[in-house]
């Protein structure tokens, strides 16, 4: 598909939608989600202004590609670390890898203020991450079941995802941490859930 710059030349995408959902990556690590304009990413990718809207309709459209996009990736990485170690220790640590390598992914997923919760795809994204960490839970060695599998599964990802958080918002205390996550991270879920 071809776009038209500012400058009036022409830019070939072999795959618009994944150039633009890649300029909003480098956007939002550059200044933040809420700030992101379509104009800006439009610009990014060398197409006109109109291109972003026609693949993905707003702001809140591209976002929820996003993450879906995210969403799908932390499955993958949990699923693979899960089925190689069968160990939820290893799989939150995945998780918090996930956090720190997709930062821009990550700052979006959990902000339904920012994206169409509603969204099919979006759904089917989140279902799909959930049902990875709940196989994490799973290899525990006294594994639960209903409901306890639940509130583990609640608790495992409060933990890591609470620790990604406070990570990447640098409000951890360096000289507990040390500067590798996931060395840290490993030590914090290893007291509440050892393998």
């Amino acid at each position: 598909m071809a776009g038209e710059s500012s400058a009036g030349r022409t830019y070939h995408h072999g795959d618009l939608r994944r150039a633009l959902l890649s300029a909003a990556v480098e956007a939002i690590g550059e200044y933040g989600p809420t700030a992101l304009s379509l104009r800006d990413l439009a610009r990014r990718a060398g197409v006109s202004h109109a291109a972003p809207a026609h693949h993905f309709g707003d702001k809140a459209g591209l976002l929820t590609a996003l993450a879906a996009e995210g969403f799908n990736t932390l499955a993958d990485d949990l699923s693979q670390v899960t089925r190689e170690t069968g160990s939820l220790l290893e799989t939150g640590v995945a998780y918090l890898r996930f956090a720190i390598e997709h930062r821009a992914h990550f700052e979006v997923m959990f902000r339904p203020d920012l994206h169409r919760s509603d969204d099919a795809e979006l759904v089917a994204a989140q279902r799909r991450a959930g049902e990875a960490l709940s196989a994490g839970v799973a290899t525990l060695p006294a594994a639960p079941s209903g409901l306890d599998a639940r509130f583990a599964g609640l608790s495992a990802w409060s933990i890591v995802h609470g620790f990604a958080t406070l990570w990447l918002a640098g409000a951890l205390p360096d000289d507990v941490v040390g500067p590798d996550p996931e060395s840290a991270g490993r030590v914090v879920l290893q007291r509440l859930f050892p393998d």
